[in-house]
């Protein structure tokens, strides 16, 4: 009963400046990942509320050479059905899902996937988070459930704050959105006018 969250929310999806044109001048849609290692399953990713870190994102992609220009695309999303794993009912989920897909490895003689840490013991590579929210997804269809519509995640990333802070540089809410039409529109993010408060 309380697992459709009640509003509309803004994400931000940090791009090369190609993409950007793509959707916001020629009306154009973002193209799902599909990646093995995608921290919430295959889907189309947003920042929640957070231009500065999509912004900081596609920056890094452009430092490692993924991407020419920077750029942010801001859009205006309905989660629908959400497997929002900020909800206890839906954290309880990813342990049942690890349990099927350990069993599906271990009927076909394979290894469970791993996530990848880097030496600071942050995960870029999440290979094993993934695996196991697509095997719910794909339980859910197996078994003729309703499909979740998009998938939310809190992060701890970064480097602490100040010595022994729960905090991070880099925290954020990281939104996976499944069925395109939860996308309600996309739009070009603007700078504050200065001579307006900001409500």
């Amino acid at each position: 009963m309380y697992s459709k969250l009640p509003s509309l929310i803004i994400g931000f999806h940090g791009c090369d400046k190609s993409i950007y044109n793509q959707v916001i001048k020629e009306n154009l849609r973002l193209n799902p990942s599909e990646n093995d290692y995608d921290w919430l399953g295959n889907g189309i990713y947003f920042w929640e509320n957070n231009l500065v870190r999509a912004y900081e994102f596609a920056l890094e992609k452009k430092e490692r050479g993924q991407i020419e220009e920077v750029a942010v695309i801001g859009a205006v999303l309905d989660l629908g059905y959400c497997l929002d794993f900020v909800n206890s009912e839906y954290i309880k989920l990813l342990k049942e899902g690890y349990e099927l897909l350990e069993a599906d490895c271990l009927n076909a003689a394979i290894d469970l996937p791993d996530n990848k840490y880097m030496s600071n013991g942050v995960s870029l590579l999440r290979n094993l988070d993934c695996a196991v929210i697509q095997r719910i997804h794909q339980w859910n269809e197996d078994n003729n459930y309703k499909s979740f519509d998009s998938v939310r995640g809190v992060f701890f990333e970064g480097k602490e704050i100040f010595p022994n802070s729960g905090f991070r540089e880099k925290n954020h809410i990281q939104i996976c959105v499944r069925n395109i039409n939860c996308i309600k529109g996309y739009f070009s993010p603007l700078e504050a006018d200065s001579n307006y408060e900001i409500p």
